[in-house]
């Protein structure tokens, strides 16, 4: 794909940004654009992208993410006021193997309600709280201050000891 001063030559995204293909609009400010889902998931299934190309969110600058985050707000603050709506699932996918499919970063505002046919269910794996320690211990390694829970050590012996955070 080409990126131009307006976007990427063939993203999708970038091309309902600029006005070049249909979109249902239900919010924009200077820097995103919310719009619904072709596809959707539920009822007022609606996407939030920035008007700049960024591919993920290991792309995105902070600021523009910082944005997009806002709009994301101001979507289900819009449908709690006007629709009553007041079960979202808020969901990005970055990566191939995450399930990315259209590479400009987005994220789904999906209104869920029960019965609506929609289950989503992760696998668990309780059993890898043991390398917990480990894990953790990868990132202090690659000098990264911050690491543990909430940036402290006292958290994460709060967290052995089954304090909740």
């Amino acid at each position: 794909m080409l990126k131009t001063p307006l976007g990427v030559a063939g993203c999708v995204f970038c091309e309902i940004v600029r006005g070049e293909a249909p979109s249902w609009r239900v919010h924009e400010d200077e820097s995103t654009y919310a719009f619904l889902n072709i596809f959707p998931a539920s009822e007022w299934h609606t996407l939030v992208v920035p008007k700049a190309h960024h591919v993920d969110v290991f792309d995105t600058p902070v600021e523009q993410l910082v944005a997009v985050t806002r709009a994301v707000k101001r979507v289900v603050d819009l449908y709690q006021r006007v629709l009553g709506i007041s079960n979202v699932q808020i969901i990005n996918s970055s990566g191939v193997e995450a399930q990315q499919d259209v590479f400009h970063i987005h994220f789904h505002v999906l209104p869920r309600r029960r019965g609506d046919g929609q289950d989503v269910r992760w696998c668990m794996h309780p059993e890898w709280r043991g390398r917990f320690d480990r894990m953790v211990s990868q990132l202090r390694v690659a000098g990264v201050a911050d690491a543990g829970v909430n940036g402290s050590d006292a958290d994460l012996a709060d967290l052995r000891r089954g304090v909740p955070y």
